[in-house]
């Protein structure tokens, strides 16, 4: 078990319950999400919630690894709580993670370069008519009418680049496929988390996804995750193009005992809750204004499916043959 408190293997629905049993993780998420300008899709306050409260208290130093991570929120929650996260997204990030998360935040490519570009070329990309180190960098503007705020604008640059912030987890950005995370040790990280993330999978890709990430988890860690929950059967939701799994699907795929706890029982209810939740239709992201082909289309509230949390801990003592990379 990583450092922190006891874990609970289970499946349970989110339910809306989690806007005032989790309101202190909630504002959290909300603050962040407010300060990257973030627009989080309507569901994922309630999985971020989740997550923090069921990780919760993050000890210092612990290693997590973010599944999918993207530029999402989770990671930098992650890094604030003082852990250090490998965030692995197939999407190529190198030159996405800009000033305003390198300010914020430590950061680093785990293979250097090939997963995040240097510095100065943050700068070189936000002032490209200068060439850095270059002796222009050091002269005044060619127009006089940019003399007197060059020197601040300068200063301001240079402590931006050089700034590292104290206190935090460094967030290791890792461009790579969840199936194959060839640079990540066997048993290597204490803890994993996925967001709205392994869902992009149908059920065998699934199967290979969570055989990865087994296999770098320490024995006795936690592997919390949420995706999309079906009633009856598996699902694929065109929107989001994410899949919705049932109960005994999740159970097979995340190798879930039957004695462990689920509440897929209140499928309807908790489904009838959601729909009615003025919180989460009162806070929708501008995002869903713009367009009617997004998960609520034009800012319309009617959820077609809700999410489900995950938690697997990873047995002490595993055979060999279990848990082995996908092939």
């Amino acid at each position: 078990m990583p450092p922190g408190k006891p874990h609970v293997e289970r499946v349970e629905i989110l339910s809306t319950a989690l806007l005032d049993d989790a309101r202190t993780y909630l504002q959290q998420i909300r603050a962040l999400e407010t300060e990257l300008r973030a627009g989080i899709g309507w569901h994922y306050v309630l999985d971020l919630s989740w997550t923090a409260k069921d990780l919760s208290p993050v000890v210092r130093g612990t290693r997590f690894l973010d599944a999918g991570a993207g530029r999402g929120l989770m990671q930098w929650w992650l890094s604030d709580q003082g852990g250090d996260v490998i965030s692995v997204d197939r999407l190529d990030r190198k030159d996405k993670m800009g000033k305003k998360w390198r300010e914020r935040w430590p950061i680093k490519g785990l293979r250097g370069n090939e997963d995040l570009a240097p510095v100065d070329y943050e700068v070189r990309r936000a002032r490209p008519h200068l060439v850095l180190p270059g002796i222009r960098e050091f002269l005044p503007p060619k127009s006089p009418r940019h003399w007197p705020q060059y020197p601040q604008k300068l200063l301001r640059s240079w402590e931006k680049v050089q700034y590292t912030p104290g206190g935090q987890g460094t967030v290791y950005i890792y461009g790579q496929d969840l199936t194959d995370m060839t640079d990540v040790p066997d048993e290597s990280v204490d803890a994993i988390v996925s967001i709205s993330s392994l869902e992009h999978n149908d059920i065998a890709g699934l199967r290979g996804c969570v055989a990865e990430l087994m296999r770098v988890l320490k024995p006795g860690g936690v592997l919390t995750a949420t995706v999309g929950a079906a009633r009856d059967k598996d699902w694929f939701h065109e929107p989001s193009q994410g899949w919705c799994y049932t109960e005994e699907t999740l159970r097979e795929v995340f190798d879930i005992p039957d004695s462990a706890p689920s509440n897929y029982d209140r499928y309807d209810e908790l489904m009838d809750d959601l729909c009615n939740c003025d919180e989460l239709k009162d806070n929708l992201a501008d995002l869903y204004f713009k367009s009617g082909d997004n998960g609520m289309p034009w800012g319309k509230c009617d959820p077609q499916y809700q999410s489900v949390g995950v938690v697997k801990i990873k047995p002490k003592t595993q055979p060999r043959r279990s848990f082995q990379r996908a092939e």
